[in-house]
């Protein structure tokens, strides 16, 4: 049954003058690749001038790695064109790589040695050395290995004026931009509750190559001599494998409202960390890390989900989000599906679309303590064990079954999804919702159960089942080359990318100490 809040709020969205709203929902993709090279190799190469500056370049940039590259859509209100933007930008990519890949998983491929993978540089400007600096230290924090796993991050937003409607049913007489930010971290609220159901759907990660954990202890199965594995994993890249931090296990926001977000993370950024201390900032006139703080930036702070803000130019993104509230989410905890060549495909965009409008409608009471441990509970027994038969979660403090909560969570989003159908003349959200739905009765059509499908059923390690694809996702994207218009456009963007990084790097500037210690006081203020 639905309950009577989110009942009221759909039959206003239903109402003729409201239902349009529905089609102006905007979304964006980041989408993150290791380049690998003809064998399945890290590429050691630098980060490729023909694909301009990753510091300004507006669509192409690295993450962590010089090999790790970083595609960016634009915002747009259809899902369907912020695929063919991504797939235009895997294209200008591989026009430019030669026989270099983009790796298909998320887990990454075969490592060298940790001092062999490449940190990413940005240029000599003040905030390019700002960048690195900062990748320097998640290297001493983290580890090299653990910053070139690669995901999905999408990005969501209602229609602004789908917010007002909303307040005058509810009677809130919050300012309109702290109504925003309150449903917002409402939609944050309910997404740390369900995105377990997210892992069983479009986890792709239950195997990796063994090598990946540098000799550390485990608890995972050999499936061969290079393949590590859970059999009944979904996601080993959002397990306690992945991107973990013994000081940031005392961060877990549980997302009361906007400002205990904003301030926990600006308490980290200005508290030293024992370990990180020990460490220095500098050694030998050399930088080593920002600060010894829990976190050097605010975006150190790893979670499935943030609020977001659009920035303007030097502005940090906490800052943002204190002085003009919260105008999208950024989940950030979908893998990249290694039979796609794009990692995502439009029916998973379109169940996202729907799930997220239902964590953003439905009502969302404040997350209690335990609640908060269950929540993450729950996460790590799905992307650990999410298609063992039978198995259990917490849902108000009672045992329930995965397939039952499941199975209730599909039933209230399928409103969702006809509205949004309805909203646009199509059946593409409800037709996603019976993908989802099959995928609940019969494990073996989740990417995770398929993975370890075809590595047992053409005997092939991690690497090889992954190269594989890599290779024939290349074939695919390079068979439609971008057209001559196409690319002139993109030549463009590549050298007014690299005039911008010239130009900042022209500029007059203070030295990087008085800048490190300006940047680090901006988030202290108010």
């Amino acid at each position: 049954m639905l309950n009577t809040l989110l009942s009221r709020r759909l039959a206003l969205l239903a109402q003729p003058a409201n239902l349009p709203l529905l089609s102006q929902c905007l979304h964006g993709i980041e989408r993150e690749c290791l380049r690998v090279d003809a064998a399945g190799q890290l590429a050691l190469t630098p980060h490729p001038q023909a694909l301009g500056s990753a510091l300004t370049h507006a669509q192409i940039t690295t993450d962590y790695s010089e090999s790790l590259l970083e595609f960016i859509t634009g915002t747009e209100p259809d899902a369907g064109q912020t695929l063919a933007e991504l797939e235009q930008i895997h294209r200008a990519a591989y026009s430019q790589l030669g026989d270099e890949l983009l790796w298909s998983p998320s887990m990454p491929c075969p490592l060298p040695e940790e001092a062999l993978i490449p940190i990413a540089r940005y240029g000599s400007s003040n905030i390019g050395k700002l960048k690195y600096v900062y990748r320097q230290g998640l290297a001493l924090r983290y580890g090299k290995s653990m910053q070139c796993i690669a995901g999905i991050h999408y990005n969501f937003s209602p229609p602004e004026a789908l917010w007002p409607l909303l307040q005058t049913l509810d009677g809130d007489q919050q300012s309109a931009r702290d109504y925003q930010s309150a449903r917002y971290i409402a939609l944050i609220r309910n997404f740390r509750r369900y995105s377990w159901l997210l892992m069983y759907l479009f986890g792709a990660s239950p195997a990796l190559d063994a090598g990946f954990l540098r000799g550390r202890p485990h608890q995972l199965e050999q499936l061969d001599e290079h393949t590590l594995y859970l059999p009944y994993a979904t996601s080993l890249r959002m397990s306690d494998l992945g991107y973990q931090s013994s000081a940031q296990s005392g961060l877990t926001p549980c997302y009361d409202n906007l400002s205990s977000y904003t301030d926990s993370l600006r308490k980290a950024v200005a508290t030293p960390y024992p370990a990180y201390a020990e460490i220095g900032t500098y050694k030998n006139g050399e930088w080593l890390q920002l600060n010894s703080n829990i976190l050097q930036i605010e975006n150190e702070y790893y979670s499935n989900i943030r609020p977001k803000r659009v920035t303007h130019s030097g502005e940090r993104p906490v800052q943002a989000l204190m002085a003009r509230g919260v105008q999208y989410v950024e989940a950030r905890c979908l893998d990249i599906n290694p039979f796609l060549p794009l990692g995502i495909d439009l029916p998973e965009a379109r169940f996202l679309d729907a799930f997220l409008l239902y964590c953003a409608l439905q009502d969302s009471p404040s997350i209690a303590m335990h609640e908060c441990g269950s929540c993450a509970d729950n996460f790590l027994k799905v992307v650990k064990e999410g298609r063992r038969p039978g198995l259990q979660l917490q849902c108000d403090g009672q045992a329930v079954s995965l397939h039952s909560w499941a199975q209730e969570l599909l039933d209230a989003i399928q409103p969702l999804a006809a509205l949004l159908d309805q909203s646009q003349g199509s059946d593409a959200h409800t037709a996603s919702l019976a993908l989802q739905r099959a995928k609940l009765d019969d494990p073996s059509l989740t990417p995770s159960a398929q993975v370890l499908a075809e590595l047992r059923e053409r005997g092939e390690s991690f690497a090889q089942f992954a190269l594989r694809h890599s290779r024939a996702h290349a074939e695919y994207l390079r068979s439609q080359p971008l057209n001559a218009t196409e690319q002139a456009a993109f030549s463009a963007s590549v050298s007014e990318s690299l005039a911008a990084q010239q130009r900042i790097e022209a500029e007059p500037a203070g030295s990087f100490e008085d800048f490190v210690a300006a940047y680090q006081a901006s988030i202290l203020q108010v």
